[in-house]
């Protein structure tokens, strides 16, 4: 599985277990972990693609699709998105739906705990925030969708309101530290390394598997 993948199309269930997560493919690593570490075998795993990420406004009816799809599957179907700029409308389908959701306005947030975000909000309204997949995948989401890689000199009215770009790691990796670094220089941004681990998602996710 590798992150291509997980941008383009996602990841289909294997369809064993009682409960479905659907997922944002930017999460399956994290996911994956935590079932492996937790010996969560009766969680099954379905990633819509990552790239859903650069239209907001697709990730509900492909949440709605799949949660459709899996109605009589399962005991219990969880959707691993918080808001991701769907302005409240992905958990107005999810409650119309009848299904749970992680809580939280993105993934910055529940990686880092969103209690903790939201406490820091007034002090970081300048920084940009990278995940372990976003780092990995930053020329795909960041750098061509924007165009920076054809007209470098947007950078500055992009960027020029951010300070700084914080790194969210979630595992130990010096090669994406350094990636990460290398990002923010890119950025003209400075870099800060923050491990969080899997934050909230982890909290969540136990809750859900019971």
């Amino acid at each position: 599985m590798d992150d291509l993948t997980l941008s383009e199309t996602g990841l289909p269930p294997a369809h064993s277990g009682r409960i479905l997560l659907i997922a944002c493919g930017a999460l399956a690593h994290e996911i994956l972990a935590l079932k492996a570490a937790n010996g969560w075998t009766h969680l099954d795993l379905q990633c819509l693609p990552a790239k859903l990420h650069l239209w907001p406004e697709k990730i509900i009816p492909a949440v709605e699709e799949a949660v459709s799809a899996a109605r009589g599957a399962y005991e219990t179907v969880f959707v691993v998105y918080a808001d991701c700029g769907t302005g409240g409308l992905l958990k107005a389908a999810c409650d119309r739906l009848g299904v749970e959701m992680v809580e939280g306005p993105h993934c910055y947030a529940f990686f880092e705990g969103n209690a903790t975000f939201a406490a820091r909000a007034d002090e970081e309204f300048d920084a940009f925030y990278l995940t372990d997949f976003l780092v990995r995948q930053f020329d795909a989401f960041v750098w061509k969708p924007m165009g920076l890689d054809r007209h470098p000199q947007l950078r500055d009215m992009y960027f020029g309101n951010y300070r700084k770009l914080v790194y969210q790691a979630q595992k130990d990796d010096p090669a994406l530290d350094a990636k990460a670094e290398d990002c923010a220089r890119r950025l003209g941004l400075e870099y800060e390394r923050r491990f969080t681990g899997y934050g909230d998602l982890a909290v969540t996710l136990a809750r859900v598997a019971g």
